[in-house]
C-alpha cells in the first residue's frame, strides 16, 4: 500500500521510518503542500497523510479521489481543514490523531508566558550586543494570578495543570468540566468573566465554525488593561487585526502566537530571503511585547513519535477493515 506525506519535513521522515513499520506500507515523502495544484501528485496513492495548512477542500478531495486515493490520514488532532462532508459524498475515509503529547503544546504555551513576562527575547538581543542595561525588562510574579484557561480537553488541562504549579488561580471555560481541574481549585465561568478575570489567557480549543474569531475587537475591549494572551490553538480563534489596535492602545499588555489564521502560506518554509507580504503579519512583529513562533508548539520527539506510531497504526487498522480514530460527518 502507497503513502504519500504532503508537507514532510526532515523530522517527518525521520519519526516515520524510525516508527515500528507495519507490514506492505511503502511510505513517499513529499516536502510540497497539497493544494489543488499539487494534488495530482498523489495520483496512485492508496493513502494521503496530510498535515495542518494543507487544502483538503473539495476540489483537491475530488483530485485525489479521482487518483485512486482512499484513505486522508491526517498527522494531525484538529481537522478543521478537511470538508468532510465531500469526503463522505467521494467514499474517502478520514482518521487522524486525536492525541499525540498534550505536554508538549501547553509547555510550549508556558514557554511563550514566561518569556513574555521577563522580557528574555529583548533581554537575548540585548546582552548579545553588550547591552547588560536592566530597564524595561520589569516582569511580574506569576503566584497569584488568574489565567484563564479557554478549552479544557487534554493540551488545556495540561497547561492549567502546569499554572497551578506556578501558585496561578485557574479561570475555565469549556462546555465539559474537567474534574481534574476542579479538584485543583479551578473554577469554571463564562467566557466573558474569564476574559474579565484573568491577567493570562490562553487558547486551547479547537475550532469550530462557532468560535472562529472568539477573540475580537469587542471581548479583547473587555479584558484587562494589560492583559497577556497566548494562543497555541488554531489561529482563525482569533481575528488577528484587532490584536494590533489593542496592543497599540495597551489593552493587550503581551501577546504570544504559535499559531496565525493566514499561516498557511508562510510557516514551514525559510522566506528570510523575501520580503514579507502580509501587512498584519509584518505589523505584529514590530511590537516588543509580541513573541510570535511558526507552528512549533507540538515539534518534541515525543509527539513526532507519537504522531509517527498512531498514523502508521492508523493506516493498518483501516487496512484491515477496523478503522480506529475515525472521523465521521
Amino acid at each position: 500500500m502507497r503513502i504519500l506525506l504532503f508537507s514532510s519535513q526532515t523530522y517527518d521522515s525521520e519519526s516515520f521510518l524510525a516508527a515500528p513499520q507495519p507490514e506492505d506500507l511503502e511510505l513517499h515523502f513529499q516536502p510540497a503542500r497539497l493544494s489543488f495544484d499539487t494534488a495530482a501528485l498523489a495520483h496512485g496513492y492508496d493513502v494521503v497523510c496530510p498535515f495542518i495548512n494543507d487544502d483538503l477542500s473539495a476540489p483537491v478531495l475530488e483530485q485525489l479521489a479521482g487518483g485512486g486515493t482512499r484513505l486522508i490520514a491526517l498527522r494531525s488532532a484538529g481537522y478543521n481543514h478537511i470538508d468532510l462532508a465531500a469526503a463522505k459524498r467521494l467514499g474517502l475515509s478520514v482518521v487522524r490523531v486525536p492525541a499525540y503529547s498534550p505536554h508538549a503544546v501547553a509547555e510550549h504555551a508556558v514557554a511563550l508566558i514566561l518569556a513574555l513576562n521577563r522580557r528574555l527575547h529583548r533581554a537575548y538581543n540585548r546582552t548579545r550586543e553588550g547591552d547588560f542595561t536592566l530597564h524595561g525588562l520589569t516582569g511580574f510574579d506569576l503566584v497569584g494570578k488568574t489565567v484563564g484557561v479557554v478549552g479544557t480537553g487534554q493540551i488545556g488541562a495540561t497547561f492549567g495543570k502546569i499554572m497551578a504549579g506556578f501558585g496561578c488561580q485557574l479561570q475555565c471555560y469549556d462546555p465539559y468540566p474537567n474534574p481534574e481541574l476542579v479538584a485543583l481549585g479551578a473554577q469554571y465561568v463564562s467566557l466573558p468573566a474569564l476574559l474579565a478575570s484573568s491577567q493570562i489567557i490562553s487558547l486551547h480549543c479547537p475550532l469550530t465554525a462557532d468560535n472562529k474569531h472568539l477573540i475580537n475587537s469587542q471581548s479583547l475591549a473587555t479584558l484587562q488593561h494589560g492583559a497577556m494572551l497566548i494562543n497555541t490553538g488554531r489561529g482563525a480563534l482569533v481575528d488577528t487585526p484587532a490584536l494590533i489596535e489593542a496592543l497599540k492602545s495597551g489593552q493587550l499588555g503581551y501577546l504570544g502566537l504559535d499559531v496565525y489564521e493566514e499561516e498557511a502560506q508562510l510557516f514551514f518554509e525559510d522566506r528570510s530571503d523575501l520580503p514579507l507580504q502580509d501587512d498584519v503579519l509584518a505589523r505584529l512583529l514590530t511590537f516588543p511585547n509580541v513573541i510570535i513562533t511558526a507552528h512549533q508548539a507540538f515539534l518534541t520527539r515525543e509527539a513526532l513519535n507519537a504522531i509517527a506510531s498512531t498514523t502508521l497504526n492508523n493506516i493498518a487498522a483501516w487496512r484491515k477493515g477496523a478503522p480506529q480514530n475515525l472521523i465521521e460527518d
